[in-house]
């Protein structure tokens, strides 16, 4: 089978990103973003998504880190994109329910790799942001995400009240949905869709 991994590189008068990716690997993740908490939520998601995940970011941080924060997720949508190719035999779809702690975040993460990209994010959880990471950067992320990835994703914190555990939930989740969805099922024959391109 074709090594299904990916570099991208993303420059921009706010920000500087390299991501290298490999969608088959053994949840290795190297991250770097000037965010601590966004590390911390990227090193979850490639140990979760058996990801390995190479992430070195610089940005406008004394704006603040919404640029640092979207941008990544933009690049990290490209390189999931580019590393999926033709999408031959993949199964598209995913889902993961998390608990973390009392909040069962029920991180309920829906998605379909569909080429027409949506975020449907439901929150109704209040709460201190952990260090300065609240759940609207974390919309933010995913929003950027799907844009660029081309995936459908429906994204629910579905109860919980300490932030850090939603947010956390949310993301492992998403890495858990995502594993499901790309990986291969050799019964598929090309792409999984009556259209024959997804």
């Amino acid at each position: 089978m074709k090594k299904r991994k990916s570099e991208i590189k993303r420059v921009t008068r706010e920000t500087s990103i390299k991501i290298a990716l490999n969608l088959d690997g053994q949840g290795k993740g190297r991250i770097s973003t000037g965010i601590g908490f966004l590390d911390h939520m990227l090193e979850l998601f490639a140990k979760h998504g058996l990801f390995d995940l190479k992430v070195q970011a610089k940005g406008d941080l004394k704006v603040d880190l919404h640029h640092t924060n979207e941008d990544v997720g933009i690049a990290l949508g490209e390189a999931f994109k580019k590393a999926l190719g033709k999408k031959a035999g993949i199964r598209r779809y995913g889902y993961s329910f998390v608990p973390m702690d009392e909040a069962l975040a029920n991180a309920r993460v829906v998605l379909d790799i569909s080429g027409r990209p949506s975020l449907f994010f439901s929150s109704k959880i209040k709460g201190t942001p952990p260090a300065g990471y609240s759940l609207q950067d974390a919309k933010e992320f995913f929003k950027a995400f799907s844009a660029n990835s081309g995936i459908n994703m429906h994204v629910d914190a579905l109860r919980g009240e300490d932030t850090h555990h939603v947010i956390e939930a949310l993301f492992k989740a998403t890495a858990r949905a995502l594993k499901e969805a790309v990986s291969i099922d050799k019964r598929v024959k090309g792409v999984p869709s009556t259209k024959g391109k997804l």
